[in-house]
């Protein structure tokens, strides 16, 4: 019921924003008069605002067809490496390029498309071979496929690194913090020649109980029948996945908004008075970031109920309790994998300290293969998109790639 009203809700808002964007265009005609004086331009501007904020949205486009790299424009073409019913390994091809450490940039599947991490990619495409996890909308996805848990998360992982091949550097970025460092151990208690070169991971839940945020405390003052019974919602007919048990992304979007629903009334509240100034520039920026970020997908309801039960509930990973297909994960197998935890001061979504964690969870790791920074000034967003991640933060990983790219795993765990 709870999808069918949405779904309803969503139609009946999706005419709305159609009419207010007429409306928008007619009074801000440079033919109509009314454009020019009186509450025209004001109410012209109070339409655009609805009609964006009520638009209905798919799945973005990366949109990046070119890079820079030692001063001259060179092509990017996106391929597709390896297709798999819930994700694909897309793999962004510089033209004539071929040198530059390889890098899988994991991105979060938590109500998002992985095209929040546009900047991201852009950012890293100059130095690095880029692919990326490009997860599917669970609604998408027909029953026939079956399920997908954690389990198969760390699944396609490690399935994606053993496909792109060894010497393969992993960047995490939030939720998969936890399964990549899973499939890392797990790779590496394997010696498998195609275990991450190095392991970034940036505000990622990795111990939860360090410096709680509002997101932790809401997953463990509830019993996980509560998350079942309020989270999960069934696929209504008309989608391939119809039947399917998701937690929908309008119900992931909703939450993160309400944690912050001042800052954002006042975004919308600065775009309005930016388009009644004839500031196009300014208003455009704020679009283009909700254009992103109100655009959200399904997740299977055993990946999303698993994960809060071993991640957030019972800190599974960090207890040594956690088990991937019945065998444990043991945090002690990572010997020679390079690992930096970055966080975010103003991070409301992973406390301080909870990727840093990682640190200390990996005791056979040799010190001088750990790394940490703390982004000064960063919230969680900041992390990984906008100008303190291009000038502050993007330097120190490639820095991190560069130590330890092509060098033998042997010789760069007895020179730590």
């Amino acid at each position: 019921m709870l999808y069918d009203a949405y779904e309803l809700q969503r139609s009946m808002l999706a005419g709305a924003s159609a009419m207010a964007d007429f409306g928008a265009e007619l009074l801000n005609n440079p033919a109509n008069p009314f454009a020019y004086f009186g509450g025209g331009p004001a109410l012209g501007s109070a339409l655009e605002v609805f009609a964006h904020a009520a638009a209905p949205r798919g799945k973005p486009d990366f949109g990046l067809t070119s890079t820079v790299i030692d001063g001259k424009r060179i092509a990017v073409r996106e391929g597709i490496e390896c297709r798999k019913p819930f994700g694909q390994l897309k793999h962004f091809v510089r033209e004539g390029v071929e040198d530059g450490p390889k890098l899988l940039i994991v991105a979060p599947m938590s109500g998002h498309y992985a095209t929040l991490l546009r900047g991201t990619v852009e950012r890293m495409l100059p130095s690095a071979d880029v692919f990326i996890t490009d997860w599917r909308d669970a609604k998408l996805v027909p029953l026939a496929n079956g399920a997908f848990d954690l389990d198969d998360y760390i699944d396609y992982l490690i399935a994606f690194l053993d496909h792109i091949g060894p010497g393969t550097h992993m960047l995490a970025v939030c939720q998969p913090s936890v399964p990549s460092l899973a499939a890392t151990a797990l790779m590496s208690a394997d010696r498998n020649p195609c275990r991450p070169q190095t392991l970034t991971m940036m505000g990622g839940p990795i111990d939860t109980r360090e410096a709680p945020t509002a997101v932790n405390t809401l997953a463990t003052q509830r019993p996980h029948a509560w998350f079942e019974q309020n989270a999960i919602a069934t696929v209504p007919m008309g989608y391939p996945g119809a039947g399917r048990a998701v937690y929908p992304g309008f119900l992931q979007l909703a939450g993160f908004m309400s944690m912050n629903l001042g800052s954002h009334m006042i975004s919308h509240w600065e775009m309005f008075k930016h388009l009644v100034q004839g500031d196009d520039e300014s208003a455009d920026a704020t679009k283009h970031f909700y254009d992103e970020y109100r655009a959200v997908c399904d997740m299977t309801a055993e990946f999303y109920l698993q994960t809060v039960d071993v991640v957030f509930q019972r800190h599974a990973l960090p207890k040594g309790r956690m088990r991937h297909r019945g065998r444990k994960v043991d945090l002690g197998a990572i010997t020679d994998v390079p690992i930096l935890a970055i966080e975010g001061e103003r991070d409301d979504i992973s406390g301080i300290g909870q990727t840093k964690a990682a640190l200390t969870l990996t005791p056979h790791l040799p010190e001088l293969m750990k790394a940490y920074h703390l982004a000064k000034g960063a919230g969680h967003y900041g992390i990984f998109n906008g100008s303190r991640w291009r000038t502050k933060i993007a330097p120190i990983v490639e820095q991190w790639m560069a130590r330890f790219d092509g060098v033998e795993r042997n010789t760069a765990a007895k020179a730590a």
